[in-house]
């Protein structure tokens, strides 16, 4: 079953605003520089496809660099940043394929992004 990972951040924990990484993290509350997250991130990912769960996926730009389009009476209507005004937005995503629930959550529980946000973990409805 393919299910997709939806990383959702505090913005603010991962950029300034000027849209540049932030200095520090803090990750379980304790300060972390992005070379030792971006260690983990790397070890997760390995260990991912290594195993054959981790078949796609990518980190997202700010979301004040984000553009919404929707479309009302035939008529595409644009604006600038995300849909929703909330404190957690979209900061990338994962696709993994996994044998069951059960692993897809152990896997999702070692991302070291689970350490600073929050997951949406959804199974896929159809293939394309």
């Amino acid at each position: 079953m393919k299910y997709l990972l939806i990383h959702h951040i505090d913005q603010s924990i991962l950029w300034n605003e000027e849209g540049n990484e932030t200095a520090d993290l803090l990750v379980d509350g304790e300060p972390s520089t992005w070379a030792e997250f971006d260690e983990a991130l790397n070890a997760w990912d390995a260990e991912m496809l290594s195993r054959g769960i981790l078949v796609g996926g990518g980190a997202l730009r700010p979301v004040k660099q984000a553009t919404t389009i929707r479309v009302r009476g035939g008529e595409p209507l644009i604006s600038d940043g995300p849909f929703a005004e909330t404190k957690e937005q979209i900061a990338g995503y994962s696709v993994l394929e996994c044998a069951s629930l059960d692993e897809a959550i152990e896997a999702c529980s070692r991302h070291p992004t689970a350490r600073i946000g929050t997951f949406e973990l959804r199974p896929f409805q159809g293939q394309l």
